[in-house]
């Protein structure tokens, strides 16, 4: 401190125990909330964070196929999760932040943790990996699948649909220099029907975990937007949970981008469930 600051004693802290709080303040420090410091310090990614991301997601989507290919009716919720997160493991990655992970009628209304509820044939199971993997660096993405040999049916493919032409709308927009209130206005609004059950932001910020910006719908400029735009090296989530209120089953996608000089690099190359979409 005394060499980059001088008599200045003021420091800002992200994360602190209570006992090097105490500490810092008995030397004389004047400690100051360092969220946003860091959060702005972190948005701008290298070429080397890029390239870390790139093998984090990497690592993710191959562990997302093991999960594909082992889950079948019969199995529990927590059962599916843990192929996902042991091939996290063996491919060098350190956590999982949360376990997003529900089937059939637990997919609405969303954010319900796995469980021990088995898993039925012709159920819909939506998860949200939330995972650290290799090099520290967050994979954050989401699908929805069907699960056994029955065939989505009409209102399954009604929402996925929805679900698939709302995160393409939104990714289609992003650009350098968009400015943050632009990028909100110009998202997709979300039909009358899935707003009370939404998922809380369009767009947010990821690198280490989730990060600076958060971005919600163009309804909430007024009450949650803030000035800022979108520069190369930022990297975002586009997506979306669409369920209505007392609906059997809901949708969650979620695609993970790096903002380039020209437009953006989608990372994720996970294919969207065709049979949903045709």
């Amino acid at each position: 401190m005394g060499i980059h600051s001088g008599s200045n004693h003021r420091l800002a802290v992200d994360k602190i125990e209570i006992a090097g709080l105490r500490s810092l303040e008995q030397l004389g420090f004047e400690i100051l909330e360092g969220q946003e410091v860091t959060e702005h310090a972190r948005k701008i990614k290298d070429a080397n964070e890029c390239n870390a991301m790139r093998c984090a997601v990497a690592a993710c989507e191959a562990a997302m196929y093991e999960m594909q290919s082992a889950v079948q009716p019969g199995m529990t919720e927590v059962e599916a999760w843990a192929e996902l997160q042991k091939g996290n493991f063996i491919r060098g990655g350190e956590w999982i932040e949360t376990r997003i992970l529900s089937s059939g009628p637990r997919t609405n209304p969303w954010f319900q943790e796995c469980g021990p509820r088995t898993i039925r044939n012709g159920d819909i199971l939506a998860f949200d990996t939330d995972l650290i993997g290799p090099y520290g660096y967050c994979a954050d993405l989401s699908r929805t699948w069907k699960i056994g040999n029955q065939p989505p049916t009409d209102y399954e493919k009604c929402i996925y649909r929805e679900a698939y032409e709302h995160i393409s709308h939104n990714m289609a927009l992003l650009e350098p220099g968009m400015s943050f209130e632009t990028l909100m206005k110009s998202g997709q609004k979300l039909p009358e029907k899935y707003r009370h059950q939404r998922y809380g932001v369009m767009y947010h910020g990821v690198g280490l975990c989730d990060e600076y910006p958060s971005l919600r719908y163009p309804e909430d400029w007024d009450s949650s937007g803030y000035r800022g735009e979108l520069e190369p090296g930022m990297c975002l989530c586009v997506e979306v949970y669409f369920g209505e209120v007392g609906g059997h089953c809901g949708i969650k996608l979620e695609d993970q981008i790096i903002i380039t000089d020209t437009g953006f690099e989608n990372l994720t190359t996970y294919p969207f469930e065709q049979e949903f979409l045709t």
